[in-house]
């Protein structure tokens, strides 16, 4: 019987990516994928896969968040995180919120069945990288950022409001506010005030 497999991700790179390293793949059914926490969520309410490989950033809700819903509400359901980050603190909440492993993007195609492989046999699939960091007892833990977040950091650090950094770097006022975001949760800080505190006392402005 074939794994239903399902992507959440607002990336469509990724999206193809994956589906084009499992398409032929026998034991792998492609159910589909949603772009949102929210598409996500409607798209459950009609048919459930099997696995989900759940982005922890998404444009309407973390995927923290939209883990913890999914496992409540259909716990047959097994969730593995997918994300850039191998940062501790947000493995520990994906897993604490219901996953049953965790993947970096930059897995390949035997790393990604192997874990889809583990977890449906009720077990727990932690990519390598993300394994180290869980292991490591540093507690500095700062985050590493793309050239893109480090040139955004510094102008919400020089106080430019979101339509002037887009005016600035030639970006939409929508990407900006997804590469905030995106800060925010990987310096775990709730506002810009402690961002701009946090990434100062880093070293990254």
């Amino acid at each position: 019987m074939k794994i239903r497999l399902f992507i959440v991700d607002d990336h469509y790179m990724v999206i193809e990516g994956i589906r084009s390293l499992l398409e032929k793949e026998e034991g792998i059914e492609w159910a589909g994928h949603a772009t949102s926490a929210a598409s996500c969520m409607a798209f459950l309410q009609h048919q459930q896969p099997d696995v989900i490989l759940m982005d922890i950033s998404l444009p309407d809700k973390s995927g923290t968040e939209l883990c913890r819903e999914v496992t409540a509400r259909y716990p047959a359901i097994k969730i593995l995180g997918l994300s850039t980050f191998n940062q501790r603190s947000f493995i520990e909440k994906m897993m604490d919120n219901g996953a049953s492993g965790y993947l970096l993007k930059n897995a390949g195609k035997e790393e990604i069945l192997r874990g889809i492989e583990l977890v449906m046999k009720h077990k727990t699939y932690m990519s390598h990288e993300a394994a180290l960091s869980l292991r490591s007892n540093d507690s500095t833990d700062l985050p590493v950022l793309t050239r893109r977040e480090k040139e955004v950091l510094e102008l919400i650090a020089g106080g430019l409001t979101n339509l002037e950094i887009a005016d600035k770097l030639f970006i939409s006022n929508t990407t900006v506010e997804t590469h905030r975001k995106n800060l925010l949760q990987k310096f775990e800080v709730r506002n810009v005030a402690a961002l701009v505190s946090k990434a100062a006392k880093g070293g990254y402005t």
